[in-house]
Order: C-alpha cells, then sequence, then structure tokens
C-alpha cells in the first residue's frame, strides 16, 4: 500500500493532545478586535479542543499524527 498523504493546511493548523483530542486556534482574533467586547477578548485566549464530530474528520486529514 503507498503512503498516505497528510492534508498541509491541516498540519499547520491543529495539534493532538496525550489523550488523542485534537486542539485549535480559536477563530475571531486576527482583526477587527474593537467591534468584540474585552470579555470576548479574553475567553478567546490561546487554543480550544475541537467537538467531536470535527475532531474526527481532522483526524482523517493527519493520517499519522
Amino acid at each position: 500500500m503507498p503512503k498516505l498523504k497528510t492534508k498541509s493546511g491541516a498540519k499547520k493548523r491543529f495539534k493532538f493532545t496525550a489523550t488523542g483530542k485534537v486542539k485549535a486556534g480559536v477563530a475571531g482574533k486576527r482583526h477587527r478586535l474593537i467591534s468584540h467586547n474585552s470579555k470576548y477578548i479574553r475567553q478567546n485566549r490561546g487554543t480550544k479542543t475541537m467537538a467531536d464530530a470535527d475532531a474526527k474528520k481532522i483526524k482523517s486529514y493527519m493520517p499519522y499524527a
């Protein structure tokens, strides 16, 4: 069997935790932050774990991770 290719966009955007969950950066933090209140900016700091339905799709993009 040939090797499976990893989606290069996925390997730049997602990491896996030790338990196999998928971590991703939070959306909505690049520009136009003046229209968001400080609570929104503070709560979306760092990374979040993806939902199980999304994580299943992302894992198919990264077969060897």
